[in-house]
């Protein structure tokens, strides 16, 4: 499990979170979405450490699988050697990978679709790319904790629904939590249990998918008229969407 309880977290006299609470459990999937500002990245930060708590306390397990935002494009390591530094919590200081490390770092690779990129340079990897590269990194931990931050924000809808479709596949064992934030509500109806509302106008909103990704809590979250349709999924059966209500307006 990984989680805040009751977290409060000040930036001088600015209280970003006040008394926050939610967790990720192990076999379910959490989506922390909110308007720009409201805290989102501060919430992911705080929960994995890097956020020093006013009051409160967080949840976490020793080793958790962490996908940054961004990754610097100038890092010129081979891929399968970045993603090896995945494993380096379990080398110790001065400890060099196994073939045993090596074969989970491949092992991680090929889960996610980027074996194919193992001898190439992360650098001059395209985006979406890196992006894979980052989450087989989290992967080749071995921790039952997998978080991601707004892994979609760079990606074309393509590799959009790559990540998702990939999210959903590392949820359907329900063998971890999954944490991850970001803007688009249709990305926690695609691959998430539950939601953290991170609400502009008063405390935030934890609960089931079902219960909190609804026109009338995202019009609040997002101050946009919301709606929400019924698409036919590639399986043919229906799946939820939402859409802002301004989609599909054309200029007189």
């Amino acid at each position: 499990m990984i989680g805040l309880t009751n977290a409060v977290v000040r930036f001088g006299n600015r209280c970003v979170l006040d008394q926050l609470s939610f967790s990720a459990e192990r076999g379910r999937s959490l989506a922390i979405l909110g308007p720009n500002g409201r805290g989102k990245t501060t919430a992911l930060r705080a929960m994995l450490g890097f956020q020093a708590l006013a009051a409160g306390t967080r949840t976490a397990p020793a080793v958790v699988g962490y996908v940054p935002q961004y990754a610097s494009s100038n890092q010129s390591y081979k891929v399968l050697d970045a993603v090896v530094m995945g494993r380096a919590a379990g080398l110790g200081l001065f400890g060099q990978p196994s073939a045993r490390d090596i074969a989970a770092a491949r092992d991680a690779l090929e889960q996610v679709g980027a074996l194919r990129f193992a001898k190439e340079r992360f650098d001059r990897l395209s985006g979406g790319e890196r992006q894979l590269v980052l989450l087989a990194r989290a992967l080749a931990t071995g921790s039952k904790v997998l978080v991601l931050d707004e892994p979609g924000s760079a990606l074309d809808l393509n590799n959009q629904a790559r990540l998702l479709r990939l999210l959903s596949a590392l949820r359907a064992p329900r063998d971890r939590a999954i944490v991850f934030t970001t803007h688009d509500p249709n990305h926690a109806l695609a691959a998430a249990d539950d939601a953290l509302l991170m609400l502009p106008d008063g405390p935030a909103l934890f609960g089931p998918v079902a219960e909190t990704i609804v026109p009338e809590l995202l019009e609040r979250l997002y101050g946009v008229p919301m709606r929400l349709v019924n698409l036919i999924g590639e399986d043919g059966t229906g799946q939820n969407a939402v859409l802002p209500a301004f989609a599909g307006r054309r200029a007189a």
